[in-house]
């Protein structure tokens, strides 16, 4: 049978980093991935075609790029480690013209950065405006990858789904369903974009080296937030649902009302202004206040966001 990709084996990653002088670097969260079958679930879970215009970061020596641009029509990824377009440039020397390399640190990632790399793989819409990647499938370092996945479903609007490699433990709290201990702060703000959409386990063999944690594999669907009436809610009124799900979640063990007020306490004056406005801002969303951010669904944090952002 033949191989997704040639460097899914411990031998095969093994030979290209010495056949360049180089070793993992774990300092940059490097544990490449060796089992073919797991990314053909990759590609599976992310339903690649021929159509999608795909984002990666952290691809590393290529592994699960080639299985990408075997499905994509092109890709674009995303690499901090200096030593490695030297070795891209080489594995992938025969989708060269399919795919583009952006040597920088993914944090620091931006739209023109997108928008240079696809005209450079002539990517142009007919109305004459540059597309950006469609899809964002990665086997994320871990150190950045709840960070990673927020932010660029926050500013990336042409990301239709990720499906990303992260920690389980990360996995759990993006995929945390109400009322649970990994129930928090971060899964609201991630809701308020994408919602999940299926998800399986790699045990630390299937990484060299293997990582000390498990890991998860979980696709993400961008959502629309609407409010009650069903209209999509405008950027302001989303970063402000933002807000309050920090709020909510500052001093866990505390009803909404006490959390609301600590994370308020240390805001100055427009700080002050929103503490004294918590019982009408409680009363007006419908929500008792007495209750533990952990109880609220994301409706009533839209809700609350919603009334905030009319402070």
């Amino acid at each position: 049978m033949t191989k997704l990709s040639p460097l899914a084996s411990p031998s095969a990653t093994r030979a290209v980093l010495e056949s360049h002088g180089l070793a993992t670097k774990k300092a940059l969260g490097q544990n490449f991935l060796v089992n073919d079958a797991i990314l053909a679930k990759i590609i599976d879970l992310a339903d690649v075609a021929e159509s999608d215009f795909v984002l990666e970061v952290g691809p590393g020596i290529g592994t699960l790029t080639i299985a990408l641009l075997k499905h994509a029509g092109h890709v674009i990824s995303v690499e901090r480690d200096k030593d490695l377009p030297q070795v891209l440039e080489e594995t992938l020397a025969s989708w060269a013209d399919r795919f583009v390399l952006i040597g920088k640190d993914a944090l620091g990632l931006t739209s023109a950065d997108l928008a240079v790399a696809a005209e450079q793989l002539g990517i142009i819409r007919g109305d004459d405006e540059r597309s950006l990647p469609n899809k964002f499938v990665a086997n994320l370092p871990y150190a950045v990858a709840a960070t990673l996945v927020l932010d660029y479903f926050e500013r990336f609007e042409s990301l239709e789904s990720a499906t990303v490699m992260v920690q389980a433990e990360v996995a759990d709290r993006m995929a945390a369903k109400i009322g649970t201990k990994n129930y928090g702060s971060y899964t609201v703000k991630l809701s308020m974009f994408a919602e999940p959409a299926g998800r399986f386990s790699v045990s630390p063999g299937n990484f060299f080296p293997p990582p000390r944690v498990e890991s998860s594999v979980l696709r993400l669907n961008r959502r629309i937030p609407v409010d009650d009436s069903g209209a999509p809610l405008d950027s302001d009124t989303v970063k402000a649902a933002c807000v309050m799900a920090d709020a909510a979640f500052a001093s866990r063990r505390k009803t909404i009302a006490n959390s609301c007020k600590t994370y308020f306490a240390g805001r100055g004056e427009a700080g002050a202004r929103a503490i004294e406005a918590l019982p009408a801002l409680f009363a007006r969303a419908g929500i008792d206040s007495g209750r533990r951010g952990e109880s609220l669904s994301h409706a009533e944090f839209v809700r609350l966001g919603t009334e905030f952002a009319r402070l």
